[in-house]
């Protein structure tokens, strides 16, 4: 789905050049389409993120691209997780049982 640029600025109360300056500084990676941005779902979830961020915790310009690129480790870092642990439920039982005990001992 996509959402067109100035919907998403009435939306959020942002103005179309600070959306345009995100898009910019590439906090926000809408594709192009016919020369217009075109947003998906996670475009759009990450656009209001952004908003609530400078909003309700007034994280400031300067602060923002660390504070994305923490959320973008983190969410990578999931990612994996959850591919680490499809795997694990493809083992034995058993060899499931020593791979969460040699992890369960690291983590201490």
């Amino acid at each position: 789905m996509t959402s067109k640029l100035e919907q998403l600025s009435v939306a959020y109360g942002v103005g179309v050049d600070e959306i345009k300056l995100w898009v910019q500084r590439r906090w926000i990676r809408p594709a192009r389409c016919d020369g217009a941005l075109a947003f998906t779902d996670a475009d759009v979830a990450r656009l209001r993120m952004i908003v609530e961020f400078h909003r309700d915790l007034a994280i400031d310009d300067e602060a923002m691209p660390v504070v994305l690129d923490l959320l973008d480790r983190l969410h990578a870092a999931r990612v994996r997780l959850r591919s680490v642990l499809e795997a694990l439920a493809e083992l034995p039982e058993a060899e499931q049982v020593t791979v969460l005990r040699h992890m369960g001992e690291e983590t201490k």
